[in-house]
């Protein structure tokens, strides 16, 4: 992914798109002894990152003509599908999305809201991705991966140019990991523009297949947990081009574990009034934890989503 691409992408998108605010926090500042700043791609359009890429995708697919009498077809935990049927919506597309079955209520009934035809089918994502890839290929769909496809990956990293145009001081980047399209642009662009940056990648520990695939300089299939960062869980494909580019430009990838994930949600919406996901919070819960070792550094975290059910936040907020 080359800075270039994703230059070309944050063009392309700029209307559809919310340039989303780089605030300092206070709190957290305080709490980690150095400068914080969170980008709140929680109030992104569909409240999350995703529509970055997901408009990328479905412009630059409009643009090639790669679209013309096919249906999109993708498989998501819920956030790129809802903002790729934001996209498809806008450009009178159909869509397929087909999700876990226990996916975010919020989440499933915005994908059907928008208009997409929605099969929450899947034992987990692992399952729902295999058949959404078998559902494009024996129906002639075209298949948009919500992080293995260089058009996502290039809307996501647009994300990096707003931090540095922002906050030129911003040295360490901290940055959720679920498939990798996030990281993997945010990365490669962020390093073109300061090589001397830091990029820190966040997992949840009960779901890390890419610190385990790091170690083993290969990518490695694990079992995932259940998570409050329902967004990240799940392996990767296995012919993802997110890999390569985590190797080459991801520093550092630490784990989280619940009780982190849970007090960052609870913080954030304490202490910043913001309502925030739990794949959304990992970045602020790996700093409160101290995994992010960056004395003497400006620290950039991506708050990447806020679609939470309702239920499971209140009994997050009653505990």
């Amino acid at each position: 992914m080359q800075a270039i691409e994703a230059l070309l992408a944050r063009r392309r998108i700029a209307r559809y798109i919310t340039r989303t605010p780089l605030v300092r926090s206070q709190w957290l500042s305080e709490a980690a002894g150095l400068p914080v700043s969170l980008k709140l791609e929680c109030l992104q359009h569909q409240h999350s990152f995703k529509t970055r890429g997901a408009f990328n995708a479905v412009m630059a697919a409009v643009e090639r003509g790669a679209v013309a009498g096919r249906q999109l077809v993708t498989a998501s935990a819920g956030n790129h599908g809802r903002s790729l049927a934001l996209a498809a919506r806008t450009f009178s597309l159909p869509l397929v999305v087909f999700t876990p079955v226990e996916a975010p209520r919020t989440k499933l009934d915005a994908i059907r809201g928008l208009g997409a035809t929605l099969r929450a089918e899947g034992r987990d994502y692992d399952q729902a991705e295999r058949m959404a890839k078998e559902f494009a290929q024996s129906t002639g769909g075209l298949f948009v991966s919500p992080y293995n496809d260089a058009d996502v990956i290039a809307g996501a990293a647009t994300i990096a140019f707003e931090i540095v145009e922002d906050a030129p001081d911003v040295d360490t980047f901290v940055v959720p990991i679920g498939g990798g399209g996030l990281i993997g642009g945010v990365a490669a662009v962020a390093k073109s523009i300061r090589p001397d940056c830091r990029v820190v990648g966040v997992e949840a520990a009960a779901s890390c297949p890419f610190q385990t695939s790091v170690r083993a300089g290969r990518l490695v299939e694990i079992v995932p947990g259940p998570t409050l960062a329902d967004g990240l869980a799940g392996n990767p494909d296995p012919d993802t081009v997110t890999f390569g580019l985590i190797q080459q430009f991801v520093d550092e990838i630490v784990t989280v574990s619940e009780e982190d994930i849970a007090r960052s949600i609870v913080q954030l919406a304490a202490t910043e009034h913001l309502i925030v996901e739990g794949a959304g919070a990992v970045g602020v819960a790996a700093v409160m934890a101290g995994h992010v070792a960056a004395p003497g550094r400006h620290v950039g975290i991506i708050v990447s989503g806020s679609n939470i059910d309702l239920a499971k936040l209140a009994g997050l907020l009653a505990r």
